[in-house]
């Protein structure tokens, strides 16, 4: 280790000493998951923009593991092991590296080893009040390591599926539009298939298969899509179960007869996923958007005024805090708000502090129902070169 190295170190761990302190003196437990995670629960629950950087391994007994590509999901496994109740409220802090591929070289900004600070609240029932303590914690932490100069990007999933319900788009199709929405371009170009040729995708599957499927008798469908595969020599690979599979295949052929969504119903919706500015002024113009379509997105506008005074009380200034409908950063197992922390020295694409609201993660870590659950980590490496240039 270089001197140069050694002293790098140093001031990391250092730093980390600082934010750890922060947190547990909010009452956040400290713990360290293991660095070594199953790599299934990851692969299925990270999504398609991370599972590709994972660092999976197969080791001498055949197992398949990966290097944790961050620390959220293996916190709430520990959670779990932990409590045969896995809603019991429960405050985590954590301080550790994780391992993620760069595709385009490794540098000072995107280490493939990089430590994470972070906090993982569980159980809290009071949503937008515990969302609103966990971003002023995190904003706590950064402002102690010094870190003054900043702006914050946030999005909310749930108002996203509220207004593709008030735009009465049908269940299949909000899960459909909802699994694109982490690829913008994707997204954009399912909505104008469904506006335009909603059966395209039955189509180019096999008229045999789909009227062999019974939408109400899902155990009978399974054993149909089975029976198909087995027939023409088809092995069943990737992460996809035969019951997921059985599932995206019954939407499908659902789609075979269908009318085409509304020009309308679309027009509402790419409107609202085009809603960007000042955090504050957007939730006026997405009622705007809702009051002129006719339609409310039920209690979603509500809860993200309440956020946002919440926000307001806890001493976060408003004036730098934007939304942006679109923004769901690129871990798919969001369920709510999302937040970014952006630093002017590396911008909006390398955040220095992200996280949010991800009330499904926990069966993914072996939970047998759905737990609020809200978190938020710091990029400690960015941390500390932001700090010390804008001190240089």
């Amino acid at each position: 280790m270089t001197a140069e190295t050694a002293l790098r170190f140093e001031a990391l761990e250092a730093q980390a000493q600082k934010l750890m302190s922060v947190f547990t003196k909010a009452g956040h437990e400290a713990v360290a998951p293991s660095v070594i995670q199953p790599a299934d629960v990851f692969l299925d629950a990270i999504g398609e923009a991370l599972r590709a950087r994972t660092y999976v391994f197969t080791d001498p007994d055949g197992a398949e593991l990966c290097l944790r590509p961050d620390l959220t999901l293996p916190t709430c496994r520990l959670h779990v092991a932990r409590h045969a109740d896995p809603a019991i409220k429960a405050r985590y802090c954590y301080n550790g590296s994780a391992f993620r591929f760069q595709p385009q070289g490794a540098d000072e900004a995107h280490p493939r080893e990089f430590r994470q600070a972070g906090i993982e609240r569980f159980g809290e029932s009071e949503r937008e009040t515990a969302e609103a303590a966990a971003i002023t914690l995190i904003m706590e932490a950064l402002r102690g390591a010094g870190l003054n100069d900043w702006t914050m990007r946030i999005g909310d999933h749930g108002m996203f599926r509220s207004v593709l319900t008030a735009a009465g788009v049908p269940e299949r199709w909000r899960r459909r539009l909802a699994d694109a929405f982490w690829a913008p371009e994707r997204f954009h170009a399912e909505l104008k298939q469904l506006t335009r040729a909603p059966d395209a995708n039955a189509r180019k599957l096999p008229r045999e298969l789909l009227t062999a499927l019974d939408p109400g008798d899902t155990e009978a469908s399974e054993a149909a899509v089975g029976a198909y595969l087995d027939a023409h020599a088809i092995e069943l690979t990737g992460t996809r179960t035969l019951a997921e599979m059985t599932g995206h295949l019954i939407d499908v052929a659902r789609d075979i007869d269908a009318a085409p969504l509304p020009a309308a119903a679309a027009s509402l919706i790419e409107s609202y996923v085009a809603v960007s500015g000042p955090a504050r002024a957007c939730g006026e113009t997405i009622a705007g958007l809702l009051k002129g379509a006719g339609v409310s997105a039920g209690p979603a506008l509500d809860i993200y005024d309440k956020r946002l005074a919440q926000l307001a009380n806890a001493g976060l200034d408003l004036s730098r805090v934007t939304f942006a409908a679109e923004f769901g950063r690129n871990l798919e197992y969001y369920t709510g708000l999302v937040f970014e922390v952006i630093s002017p020295l590396f911008g909006p694409a390398s955040p220095i502090a992200g996280g949010g609201r991800y009330d499904s993660l926990l069966r993914s870590a072996g939970a047998a129902i759905d737990v609020p659950a809200v978190g938020g980590a710091i990029h400690t490496e960015r941390l500390l070169k932001a700090v010390k240039e804008a001190r240089a």
